[in-house]
């Protein structure tokens, strides 16, 4: 019995037996496509009747640090604990792994996640008659478009922006490099920075002249200062949960994986893998990253919401 096999039998079984609408399957189908990517990704070759409880667990608390909202986990454990009854109905197992299932219990508090109207009110408050209110989008719009942690942001280069591919290098923790495809309302507003208000600044001190987003003085921001701009963005726009930078991240990461995201492609625009320099031309996975953004992501160009 192979994965294949049985999700066919399983979309069967939720069309006829429990007549369920088209939208509904294919929920249920991706609930464990996720699971099945999981085990591809960490070079799992199992089937099926030979899940684990643990290693259902894992899986869970794997897809959270991606950033998957609780309200998301929940409807993945439901779809998973519906097609081990499945499994069960067809007695092709004889314990159901879902049973003792719960989302994972971490000692800090999964952040908040925002939706994509939230977001977009965000954005909106933002003043673009004023030179930094140009900036400050133009980093809002990077900070989404690509998932990025704060230091990577503020620490961007402007030799690191490869439009003509659509994709900008990332330095990211132990001098980590990756490549992340980056959308086309991210570059539109790096482009009217760039243009409009970075290259008018004389005062750019000669150490940050390759740093992309500049303060006053012609410096690059402090994390803090991001924190700020940030914060004051989601007190304009009238949302009360707390919003950081990270806020940003999980968002991006939610909304890709809830929208059908391949899991791999998330796992390596989160950083969780290493490039070289010489990559960007040879890296195999480019092109599917880029995919993934322009299909997946919101504000990548596509379809989007």
């Amino acid at each position: 019995m192979n994965w294949d096999t049985t999700l066919k039998a399983f979309k069967a079984y939720l069309l006829l037996e429990r007549t369920l609408s088209q939208n509904s399957v294919a929920a249920y189908l991706r609930d464990v496509q996720k699971l099945i990517s999981y085990f591809t990704i960490h070079e799992i070759t199992i089937n099926p009747a030979e899940v684990t409880t643990a290693q259902l667990e894992d899986f869970i608390f794997w897809i959270n640090r991606l950033g998957l909202e609780a309200n998301s986990q929940a409807r993945l454990i439901s779809g998973l604990k519906a097609f081990y009854k499945y499994l069960l109905i067809e007695d092709i197992i004889s314990d159901d792994p879902t049973t003792l299932l719960e989302g994972p219990r971490l000692r800090r508090k999964i952040p908040e996640v925002l939706h994509y109207d939230e977001i977009q009110s965000m954005l909106a408050t933002i003043d673009l008659s004023h030179p930094h209110g140009v900036r400050n989008r133009a980093m809002l719009e990077t900070l989404y478009a690509c998932g990025l942690r704060v230091s990577e942001l503020i620490n961007l280069r402007l030799s690191n922006m490869y439009f003509d591919l659509g994709l900008i290098k990332v330095i990211g923790k132990g001098d980590k490099e990756r490549l992340v495809p980056i959308g086309q309302e991210a570059q539109k507003h790096i482009n009217l920075y760039r243009e409009g208000v970075r290259k008018l600044q004389n005062n750019i001190h000669s150490a940050h002249e390759n740093i992309l987003f500049l303060n006053r003085r012609g410096k690059g921001l402090s994390r803090v200062m991001v924190f700020m701009i940030i914060k004051e963005a989601a007190k304009a726009a009238g949302i009360e949960k707390p919003v950081s930078p990270h806020t940003f991240r999980h968002s991006f990461a939610t909304h890709l994986i809830e929208g059908g995201a391949d899991l791999r492609a998330v796992q390596d625009m989160l950083g969780h893998e290493s490039i070289t320099t010489t990559e960007i031309y040879t890296h195999l996975d480019t092109d599917f990253l880029r995919e993934t953004i322009l299909s997946f992501h919101p504000r990548g160009g596509g379809s989007g919401r």
